[in-house]
């Protein structure tokens, strides 16, 4: 369906009246463009700045964020004081926001493809142009179920656009997540019966056990649980230092921040929970609180510490020694999360974990699990659970794009190219495949027109945070500067991704039902509602004073309305754990192989910018590269040192990285982290160190579908190549501080 000049103008906000009177003035049309400060006189540069509240959506959990603004130019973010996430702090995800907004690779218009997929060849086209074509490809559709739409999981406003979009539309929107919390959800729901992940209340515990779950550095909200674990190590507080025990196969940030950092054998986190469970059962019955206790011992003895021994390598003493730190402090708390739900019995890992919880009565405690209240006026708005896409979906994604089923793929904020192993081949079939990324990546490669969306610090938007802080929490984003690339005129630049699916419906003549022309207005109609309740954290006499509030502290958020009612119900008696299945002969393939997250790439998102590629990594200090984590032991008895170019092999391919030899490490694990290999990008993430996720098993949860992601062993072979790491303290061999011999050696005596 083609689109006329004046139409287009009236979609996205442009007045054909105003730009006639002009031109009949005689202004050019240059002139009608703010000038960029960068380019202003210098006479007319004050050198006054403003602060604006917004969010900082690279995280699991969105932050809140201010940022310095001066002559229309973002200048600096800090962490937003009011919003309650991160009360004033924030991390380098977050300063990178600066360099995303003023990357030089960012594409600055729409892009057809020319010549073969994959080739990066483009022409630049007008919004006018792109959008038509989509919509003519809507139209002419041969299936009205062909078109799938992938994004990110969504919330507040935004899942309210798109759900209204896809529903008007039959389109079928998967939400996928790369490292998925599939599993956390569903033993959430089970467990505590509760639909949004809960608060855990790190900040009044007094111990701590973490299986897996790193959380000061990447799982959930980082920010909050780091403001959390500050308090909680405050010997000041009036309950003393809290103890943290880490049990997990890799040494993370969480791991060394530990009093006691605890290895298991990989996927047997569930079978130690449900020991410590028997022990608690067994031994300090009046500690905890279960109705059927018979029936719980009687499941729970197959799993008595004297006989799981060999399945998770501690020895009955150890494993009575953490049921006893966890009867014996007033407030404990148990957790569990990455790579220990990533298993093929991930969920019941998660489940007999978080049961811990349940038994020591901690539920609604100060110090244990804070459930999250469901925002007051969210009615209507999609399921927060059962809309998350699993691994699984997206095998029948490619399945079904592989048949000929998919006619349009629409992708944003995503990369599956990048994160599903195999769905790169799957994509020959779809006649029409529309990126919506901002910047060129692995899937954007792929595309056939790219529709370019703004930077965050440049658009609209909302987030309801999963999990919040135990209250109703809505955070809010407003558009710092305006966009870079506006001075291309409003046929070129960038825009809104809700305004451009706005537009679609526009275009064919469908009614959203949004009562609103664009997702700015969506939010003020929202915020309206808000108003009305006449309760929370902005006070006004009037919705105009109101959004003005809500805009200047980043959201709205209301304090006294808490979760009162903790009742569980009946709690479902303990069923037998399935053994984790791992892909790989142990004779041909003798590691496991634990992938994890970096605090700076994450899952790979920040590949592009280069302050997060400088970041060292807070264990090896490791920065712009792939490398792998290997017992120092081990190493040696392989004749692998620093910086040997190592090649990982699974059933399912091989890479090369570079060798990092420490004690943090099992002799039967190896750790690599998520994020470069970027086959295609831009000039900082492309063709730089190895994808980890491309030689991982397809296998999945057997009960939720989730991909199981640490269930891949390997092997590893020199390559014979060799090349100094970059790291945080290069190769500088330690300076000597005792050349006087001043320090006394103590020696056996032999």
């Amino acid at each position: 369906m083609k689109i006329s000049r004046r139409r287009f103008l009236k979609l996205f906000g442009g007045s054909v009246t105003a730009a006639a009177i002009f031109q009949a003035c005689g202004i050019p049309e240059r002139e009608l463009i703010v000038q960029s400060p960068l380019e202003m006189p210098e006479d007319m540069v004050s050198g006054t700045d403003n602060w604006y509240a917004t969010l900082s959506p690279g995280e699991a959990v969105s932050s809140g964020i201010v940022v310095r603004v001066m002559e229309g130019r973002a200048k600096k973010i800090e962490g937003n004081s009011d919003y309650p996430i991160n009360q004033g702090k924030h991390n380098v995800v977050a300063e990178s926001g600066l360099q995303g907004l003023y990357h030089p690779d960012r594409i600055s218009s729409p892009r057809i493809r020319r010549g073969n997929r994959g080739e990066d060849k483009w022409d630049e086209i007008s919004w006018t142009d792109a959008l038509s074509r989509v919509s003519e490809s809507m139209t002419n559709l041969k299936k009205s179920s062909g078109v799938v739409l992938v994004t990110e999981p969504l919330s507040s406003n935004l899942n309210l656009v798109v759900n209204k979009f896809v529903s008007k539309f039959n389109v079928k929107h998967v939400q996928y997540e790369l490292i998925e919390k599939t599993n956390l959800r569903w033993a959430v729901k089970k467990v505590f019966k509760q639909d949004r992940i809960p608060d855990f209340d790190i900040e009044n515990s007094d111990y701590v056990i973490s299986f897996g779950a790193d959380f000061l550095n990447t799982w959930n909200s980082p920010l909050r649980y780091s403001r959390g674990y500050s308090n909680f190590r405050e010997q000041s507080t009036g309950s003393g230092r809290g103890t943290l025990i880490y049990v997990g196969s890799h040494l993370s940030l969480t791991a060394a921040n530990a009093d006691k950092w605890i290895y298991v054998i990989p996927g047997s986190e569930g079978i130690l929970a449900y020991a410590i469970s028997y022990v608690l059962l067994d031994k300090y019955e009046s500690d905890v609180k279960v109705s059927d206790e018979k029936t719980w011992l009687k499941v729970l003895s197959q799993y008595a510490p004297s006989k799981v021994k060999e399945l998770t390598g501690l020895s009955e003493s150890e494993i009575e020694e953490l049921a006893k730190g966890l009867v014996k402090h007033k407030r404990p708390l148990v957790l569990g999360g990455g790579s220990v739900g990533a298993y093929t019995n991930g969920m019941q890992n998660l489940e007999a974990i978080y049961m811990l919880n349940v038994l020591l009565g901690n539920v609604g405690q100060k110090g244990g699990v804070i459930f999250n209240p469901t925002p007051p006026i969210l009615k209507g708005f999609p399921d927060h659970l059962s809309d998350y896409a699993n691994f699984a979906h997206m095998r029948e994604l490619g399945s079904s794009a592989k048949s000929g089923e998919v006619e349009i793929l629409l992708l944003r904020g995503v990369n599956p190219v990048y994160g599903v192993p195999g769905f790169k081949t799957c994509l020959s079939e779809i006649p029409l495949i529309v990126s919506f990324s901002g910047i060129m990546d692995d899937s954007a490669m792929m595309a056939d027109i790219i529709l370019p969306e703004n930077h965050y610090l440049e658009d609209w938007g909302s987030d309801i945070p999963n999990p919040g802080p135990g209250y109703p929490t809505i955070g809010f984003q407003q558009p710092v500067v305006r966009p870079f690339f506006e001075k291309r005129g409003i046929h070129l630049g960038t825009k809104s991704f809700p305004d451009v699916i706005m537009a679609l419906a526009e275009i064919q003549n469908i009614d959203l039902g949004l009562n609103a022309s664009n997702y700015e207005n969506v939010l003020r109609n929202f915020v309206d509602e808000l108003f009305k309740l006449k309760r929370g954290s902005i006070k006004a006499n009037n919705s105009r004073d109101f959004w003005n509030g809500v805009l200047q502290r980043g959201g709205w958020w209301d304090v006294d309305d808490r979760v009162v009612n903790y009742e569980l119900g009946s709690i479902p008696v303990p069923t037998k754990l399935a053994s984790a299945r791992f892909s790989g002969n142990v004779d041909t393939y003798p590691f496991y192989l634990v992938p994890f997250e970096l605090g700076s790439l994450t899952d790979g998102r920040g590949a592009h910018l280069p302050w997060l590629q400088a970041t060292p990594d807070p264990i090896t200090t490791v920065t712009w590269a792939t490398w792998i984590e290997i017992n120092l032991n081990k190493a040696k008895e392989l004749g692998i040192k620093e910086g040997d170019v190592i090649k990982v092999k699974s059933e399912y391919g091989e890479i090369e990285a570079f060798a990092y030899p420490h004690p943090g490490v099992s002799p039967d694990v190896l750790a690599i982290p998520i994020g470069q290999g970027h086959e295609s990008g831009d000039r900082y993430s492309s063709a730089r160190g190895a994808n980890v996720l491309s030689i991982l098993s397809p296998a999945t949860d057997e009960e939720s579908g989730a991909w199981a992601w640490a269930s891949t062993r390997v092997s590893i072979s020199l390559t014979g190549n060799n090349s100094p790491l970059s790291k945080f303290e290069n190769i500088a061999p330690d300076l000597s501080v005792d050349e006087g011999g001043h320090i006394i050696k103590i020696t056996s005596g032999e």
